[in-house]
């Protein structure tokens, strides 16, 4: 049975579903949205994450666009490709590994402080799997900050994220939180798309006394 029956069947089938590690085995050292949109991610970042609290970067790449003068205890990244998470300077350790195929986190329950995905979500086929283990690995009322924008590979994004528009991934992201059990969340429209890339952020909590 779907995680999600109220969404259509095959809301999570891609037209390329070969081998996501061949698919990432060139390393990409380009940014995905424009220097506008990145600044207005930093800022967003410098408002939401903990200073010096460990933080995981999921879906991760050559930049993070942390704020460059905050220090962190620690930023765990995840990606497919070696090159691009080695040459990420924010990154204190790193780990390769395919969520559509293997969802679970090799990190400690209630470790991290914060966490993020930036315009990767899209291509998650087991998202509450990926989003239940996030909220499994953080701190009680821990963010998960998660962007997106207009940009993807669309034969790697799932049907249903190719198949409604802006305003429908906003509340498609409120639905995966929903179901791994975030709470507290909002929608944030940091760039309306007019002067630069879009770019909305919905952030989530993870659930506990905390909270």
């Amino acid at each position: 049975m779907s995680p999600f029956p109220q969404l259509p069947p095959n809301a999570f089938a891609r037209e390329d579903d070969g081998d996501d590690a061949d698919f990432y085995a060139q390393a990409r050292l380009k940014t995905h949205i424009d220097e506008a949109a990145i600044a207005a991610l930093t800022g967003f970042y410098r408002r939401a994450l903990p200073a010096g609290g460990a933080l995981l970067d999921l879906m991760s790449s050559w930049v993070s666009h942390l704020p460059p003068e905050v220090t962190y205890g620690e930023v765990i990244g995840h990606g497919m490709n070696a090159q691009e998470l080695a040459a990420n300077p924010r990154l204190s350790r790193w780990f390769l590994q395919d969520l559509n195929r293997a969802p679970r986190l090799d990190l400690a329950e209630a470790s991290l402080d914060a966490a993020m995905i930036c315009v990767g979500v899209q291509y998650l086929q087991q998202p509450l799997a990926v989003l239940s283990e996030v909220a499994r690995v953080l701190r009680p009322a821990a963010p998960l900050v998660v962007s997106y924008s207009n940009r993807c590979f669309p034969t790697k994004a799932v049907a249903i994220w190719r198949g409604v528009g802006p305003e429908g991934h906003a509340r498609l992201i409120e639905l995966y939180l929903e179901g791994a059990g975030f709470v507290g969340i909002e929608v944030h429209r940091l760039m309306d798309g007019h002067a630069s890339d879009p770019l909305t952020v919905v952030m989530g909590r993870a659930p506990g006394p905390a909270w």
